[in-house]
C-alpha cells in the first residue's frame, strides 16, 4: 500500500489482498491522511485479488469519517472480481466508483 498527493488529492494504492490480515494497515493509511487534513481521498483498487468483509468494512468506515470531516472518498475498481463484491453487497451504489485512476481524478465533483 502506497499514497502519493496529486494535486490536492491523495490517491492511495492497494496491492493484493485486502483481508483480516491487511485491512488494518489501509485503515492506518486512510486515518494518517484525514490527520494530515488530506481528506480528498483516491482508493485504488485495481491490483486488489481478493478483499472480504473486513476490507470493506474498513472502507465503510473510512467514508463516513471522510464525509463528516467534509472530504471525498473514491474508488477505482477495474477488476470485474472487484467490482462483483461490491455489487452483491450493495455496496457499489454507496461509492464514488471509476473504472481508472485517470478518471477519478478527471472527476472534480461537481454535478452534471
Amino acid at each position: 500500500m502506497t499514497s502519493r498527493d496529486v494535486g490536492t488529492r491523495t490517491v492511495v494504492e492497494v496491492d493484493g489482498e485486502v483481508d483480516v490480515s491487511t485491512a488494518d494497515a489501509l485503515r492506518e493509511c486512510v486515518h494518517d491522511l484525514l490527520d494530515r487534513e488530506r481528506t480528498d481521498l483516491v482508493v485504488d483498487l485495481g491490483n486488489v485479488t481478493f478483499m472480504d468483509s473486513t476490507g470493506l468494512g474498513v472502507l465503510v468506515g473510512s467514508l463516513k469519517k471522510v464525509r463528516l470531516l467534509g472530504g471525498r472518498l473514491q474508488l477505482v475498481i477495474s477488476t470485474e472480481r472487484v467490482r462483483q463484491l461490491f455489487r452483491i453487497t450493495a455496496l457499489l451504489p454507496v461509492f464514488t466508483v471509476h473504472e481508472t485512476l485517470d478518471d477519478a481524478l478527471a472527476d472534480d465533483g461537481s454535478v452534471a
